[in-house]
């Protein structure tokens, strides 16, 4: 996760994290705070109410409430019901009023901090998903931000009404007498003691349980993206057992944090049941005695109760903190995470872009692996297509991915119309540039909105002549709705050929100034390769081309022809040339027509 990124700086404490983050809605925290606090005041009120009444019926006239005029029983009587209803509406209210804050409270930061995660995760370079799981991700993007929702919907209450109870019936208690309150105060330092210690003990297994869901959601993630391959190997059983192994894992994480958070309310209970019982026979002693009045006791006994048993449920409020703080850790990691390639700041108007590219002395190598490119040069005038060839592994989609800087070059830099890449805006840049790449990503949607991705605004004109051009409208009008199917997830429902020709549509209906083809072709019939070649002559007319193929026959006709060997451009020309030459480029095209080096030379 983010947290393991070299850049990364060190976490500060969960909570103190998540208040920061709630710093933008801190007046919606403190209407919600002040009414978990008013409601819990009033909840308290009960057993004075019920103290005074018994104080009314020992004492009669002069009870305490005669003191303020009302000197009959029954008149006492009346007050102590009209302030019932008083006190029993306002706790409805703020019961409601707090709940209503604080479920709006989680929904909102539910809302922000997973559009928030989401943008920050666009940002990051290719580098950061390659290294990680796409499954883990989907898991603090979904089920740590939820589990961050449910602890501001039901926890921070829980935790603020359990702080007012400790501080109100523990100063009432102190006031109306001091040695029951000393004496009911007993456990709550062992309560507190125990309560950090299971939170110490249940912190690491709560990051594990977090942890094993990440591999879990990951290991899912990948089995339905690999379903055919799944089903084709037939390979269902040995995945089950695979899958129940990581679910298992999760299982397990679960039970060793349950079996230490279970323990903790019959703990509790018990030292609980000691000051209750202390308070019990002290407190009757010294009203037997006359040392406090009846009423006063009877207050003592039901207000005891109301201090020290919310404390059962310490365990489980401390057990959703946990939960949340492990999952807040989680997401702000993943806001943590620098943003390695920033963009530049000089603009690059779209219209004023001619295409003239220039790669110097560009050197760069994957993480953990020896330089791809070393010392990289390439100058590609604007409105001309070049074809790059060479083998797997010799640097030519790397050249792609640094041109669109989804990785950052290590030395050397590269130029776009005279303009170093890394000082123009990063949005504008990617806009001057189209890419068809061999793996073709289709969303969820239909034809049209395929074709129009990237480029919303787009009339239905438009799309149908983009698809026109893609040598794509005739499959596509034979389709059930025509324009209007949809395509399923990745483009399920179509061909390998029919992808790929949504997805040169999609390129030309964006008509950027620079088209990329990175192995275009290389999946598709011959029939589909000869529908692209005929498109290909017609977009890329005035437009700097650079088409990356295996299939030579896709760049015979390019203005100039670059052979790559390790990361080094060996060969330079055109497809005459580098043919008479009788070098790579010639051995390359012999062996992908069959022919022996004489036959090559005549064709």
């Amino acid at each position: 996760m983010a947290s393991s990124h070299p850049n990364a700086t060190p976490a500060a404490p969960a909570l103190q994290r998540l208040l920061r983050t709630l710093t933008p809605h801190r007046r919606l925290v403190w209407l919600a705070a002040s009414c978990s606090v008013l409601n819990k005041l009033f909840d308290l009120a009960p057993p004075v109410l019920i103290g005074l009444a018994v104080d009314v019926v020992v004492k009669q006239n002069t009870a305490w409430l005669a003191g303020f005029g009302f000197t009959t029983v029954p008149g006492q009587l009346g007050v102590l019901a009209v302030l019932s209803f008083v006190i029993w509406s306002a706790e409805s209210l703020f019961e409601y009023l707090y709940a209503l804050l604080w479920r709006n409270l989680a929904q909102t930061v539910q809302h922000e901090l997973r559009l928030e995660a989401y943008n920050h995760l666009q940002k990051l370079e290719m580098a950061f998903f390659e290294a990680g799981s796409s499954g883990r991700l989907m898991a603090v993007l979904n089920d740590d931000i939820n589990q961050l929702e449910r602890f501001l919907d039901h926890g921070a209450n829980e935790l603020l009404q359990l702080i007012t109870t400790v501080l109100a019936v523990g100063g009432a208690m102190v006031w109306l007498s001091p040695m029951v309150a000393g004496v009911s105060f007993i456990p709550i330092p062992v309560i507190l003691w125990g309560s950090v210690r299971f939170q110490k003990r249940l912190a690491p297994r709560y990051a594990e349980v977090r942890e094993k869901a990440g591999d879990l959601a990951s290991q899912l993630s990948n089995n339905l993206g690999g379903m055919l391959t799944i089903k084709s190997y037939t390979a269902e059983h040995w995945e089950l057992g695979r899958l129940e192994q990581q679910s298992q894992a999760y299982r397990s994480s679960n039970r060793r944090a349950i079996r230490l958070s279970a323990a903790f309310i019959p703990l509790i209970r018990f030292a609980i049941l000691f000051a209750f019982l202390a308070i019990l026979v002290i407190g009757g002693l010294q009203a037997w005695q006359g040392m406090i009045a009846t009423g006063t006791y009877a207050f003592l006994v039901f207000i005891t109760q109301r201090l020290l048993w919310p404390l059962t449920t310490l365990g489980r409020t401390l057990d959703d903190y946990q939960r949340a703080m492990a999952s807040t850790n989680r997401v702000l990691d993943l806001l943590d995470t620098p943003i390695a390639i920033p963009s530049g700041r000089r603009p690059l108007p779209h219209d004023d872009v001619r295409g003239d590219l220039r790669f110097e002395g560009v050197t760069f190598g994957y993480a953990g692996r020896e330089p791809l490119l070393r010392h990289f040069d390439l100058e590609v005038p604007a409105g001309s297509t070049i074809g790059i060839v060479g083998a797997t592994g010799s640097g030519k989609s790397t050249l792609v991915k640094l041109l669109l800087r989804l990785y950052e070059v290590q030395q050397g830099r590269i130029l776009l119309d005279g303009q170093p890449i890394t000082e123009l805006q990063l949005g504008d840049l990617r806009r001057a540039i189209g890419l068809v790449s061999q793996e073709v990503f289709l969303f969820h949607g239909t034809v049209a909105e395929n074709i129009a991705y990237g480029s919303f605004g787009a009339s239905r004109g438009a799309i149908e002549r983009a698809a026109q051009l893609a040598e794509a409208a005739s499959f596509i009008k034979a389709l059930p709705q025509g324009f209007d199917t949809v395509v399923g997830e990745r483009g399920q429902r179509l061909s390998g050929g029919q992808r790929q020709r949504i997805a040169l549509a999609r390129a030309i209906l964006k008509d950027p100034p620079v088209l990329i083809l990175d192995e275009a072709t290389a999946a598709v019939d011959n029939e589909t390769e000869s529908a692209i070649q005929r498109s290909l002559d017609v977009i890329t007319a005035e437009r700097t081309t650079l088409v990356i193929a295996h299939r030579l026959s896709t760049v015979r006709h390019a203005d100039r022809i670059v052979v790559l060997e390790h990361g080094q451009l060996v060969e330079s020309g055109s497809h005459n040339d580098l043919i008479h030459r009788g070098g790579a480029y010639a051995n390359l095209w012999r062996v992908q027509a069959g022919l022996r080096a004489d036959e090559a030379l005549r064709l």
